[in-house]
């Protein structure tokens, strides 16, 4: 059975920095890319993609320049950084797995299999 389990989240004040953790059990990480998504009141977007081995990322425009998505297959762990933190950052934030890993559609929440439970970041101003 697959499960996934975010960390690191909290209240951050704007202009700092945020690492968020996500630990996959029963998945074939080399074979799956993970996601992170964001879900605010009203809206839901993909915030970064990484492929199997790491070698493909993707993020969105919204974060660009100041995001890092990273994995460490050896301990079945998904990371994402931010720096610096906005307040339009503030959303809960989920780690997803898609274990078909194609590199396409990837900002696409019906591509993936498996979703943790979701970890709340909130950025003061």
């Amino acid at each position: 059975q697959t499960h996934l389990v975010e960390s690191g989240g909290g209240l951050v004040q704007a202009g700092g920095a945020l690492r968020l953790a996500c630990r996959a059990s029963g998945l074939n990480m080399s074979a799956s890319k993970l996601a992170w998504f964001r879900h605010a009141p009203g809206e839901r977007e993909c915030v970064a993609v990484i492929s199997g081995r790491g070698a493909l990322t993707y993020y969105d425009d919204s974060v660009k320049g100041r995001c890092h998505i990273s994995r460490d297959n050896a301990i079945n762990t998904v990371y994402l950084q931010l720096n610096p933190l906005k307040p339009e950052d503030t959303a809960v934030y989920y780690c997803a797995a898609d274990v078909n890993d194609p590199w396409s559609q990837m900002n696409l929440a019906t591509e993936y299999d498996y979703w943790g439970q979701g970890t709340q970041v909130t950025v003061s101003s």
